[in-house]
């Protein structure tokens, strides 16, 4: 495979699948929770997965407990949390009009027609334009070139009016997609998955990233605003991927939590997963993590979105996440369902990355992730 570790991270970023991708692949960007020893899982149809993010768009947000699993786990509602995230988004945003008269802007440049990518965006621009920023669209071809892509990179990245910039994959094959995406200024690094970024994340005492990975943030802000206490505790992430697993490691250890990374090689996996107060799957497998193996009164954060046979829902099947939702609820204390759990959290840190490039812009500080004595 041709490129550098960041190529490596985007392209991560576009092999999952329903079966083996995580909610920042279906609303943020395709993406493998799966380790770098087992094999992604393949596409069952495009339309299938555009039909999961149609399905995760317009989920009902969750009841207080999961009495529907014969259960009594709290169940953490992503989708208010989301909401509740936009709209203090939506405020700052409103103060850096009315005191500074800059708007944030979030450029999207999208190639080709895959009714998946466009999905995406459409997603996208619709949270932008809730939360009252600038959108920038930069559609092209499948037969653009490779130098018209880096002179749009070039010019985003020279235009103050965008603070932000994504580059909706997979691109064509005949662009060599580490160049266009290595042009992207870091000050604009939206994903927060640039060299620069990742390693200020995991430096500690270093200077603070300037944007951090959507979907591991979106965890960490699930833990905060449900109450969970997170210094001194045991967390499993299950999971080693570089869009999930590893990130949301390092912030968990930066709030001074003892985190245990799992993957497809630990042995004993449920003795790993027993001894845990908080547990973070994202590993891509259906079902996989049972309520026989958790630590009762634990909290479970599952990342996973994957699909499974059914015969009673007229699509033919129906999202589940890699916690055995049932089972789990009988045990755990507080549990994020799939739908609408991590989910709805991905677009929405999406958006916090926009307003804290923006703001970095006019070099204010960031607002912070973590909500104490952290650089984050």
């Amino acid at each position: 495979m041709r490129g550098t570790p960041r190529l490596l991270l985007r392209r991560l970023a576009l092999a999952s699948s329903l079966g083996a991708g995580v909610a920042a692949g279906l609303l943020h960007r395709p993406a493998v929770c799966r380790d770098a020893g087992s094999q992604a899982l393949s596409l069952e149809s495009i339309s299938s997965r555009v039909a999961a993010l149609e399905v995760i768009s317009r989920a009902q947000p969750a009841v207080a407990t999961a009495t529907g699993a014969g259960g009594g786990a709290e169940l953490i509602d992503g989708r208010k949390i989301a909401g509740d995230i936009r709209s203090e988004v939506k405020a700052a945003t409103d103060v850096l009009k009315q005191e500074h008269g800059i708007t944030p802007g979030l450029a999207v440049v999208l190639v080709g027609a895959r009714t998946d990518s466009s999905t995406y965006v459409r997603m996208k621009k619709r949270a932008a334009a809730e939360v009252g920023f600038h959108s920038v669209d930069k559609n092209f071809s499948e037969s653009v070139s490779q130098q018209q892509l880096l002179d749009t990179v070039r010019e985003l990245n020279a235009d103050p009016a965008v603070h932000a910039i994504l580059v909706q994959l997979p691109l064509p094959s005949h662009i060599d997609e580490s160049k266009v995406l290595e042009a992207i200024d870091v000050a604009k690094d939206v994903d927060g998955f640039s060299a620069s970024n990742i390693g200020n994340m995991c430096l500690r005492g270093g200077k603070p990233p300037l944007a951090i990975p959507c979907t591991p943030a979106g965890c960490i802000e699930l833990l905060q605003r449900s109450g969970v206490p997170v210094k001194g505790q045991e967390v499993v992430v299950v999971g080693r991927s570089n869009i999930v697993g590893m990130p949301v490691a390092h912030l968990l250890q930066s709030m001074d939590a003892t985190v245990t990374v799992c993957h497809s090689r630990t042995r004993d996996l449920p003795a790993h997963v027993s001894r845990a107060d908080i547990v973070v799957a994202a590993v891509g497998a259906a079902e996989m993590i049972k309520g026989e193996w958790l630590k009762p009164g634990c909290v479970v954060i599952d990342v996973g979105v994957n699909s499974k046979p059914s015969d009673t829902d007229k699509r033919g099947y129906v999202l589940c996440g890699d916690v055995d939702f049932e089972s789990a609820a009988q045990v755990a204390g507080k549990i994020t369902p799939v739908p609408g759990g991590v989910g709805p959290m991905t677009i929405a840190m999406l958006m916090k990355n926009t307003l804290n490039l923006a703001r970095h812009s006019l070099q204010l500080p960031r607002q912070p992730l973590r909500r104490q004595n952290s650089k984050y």
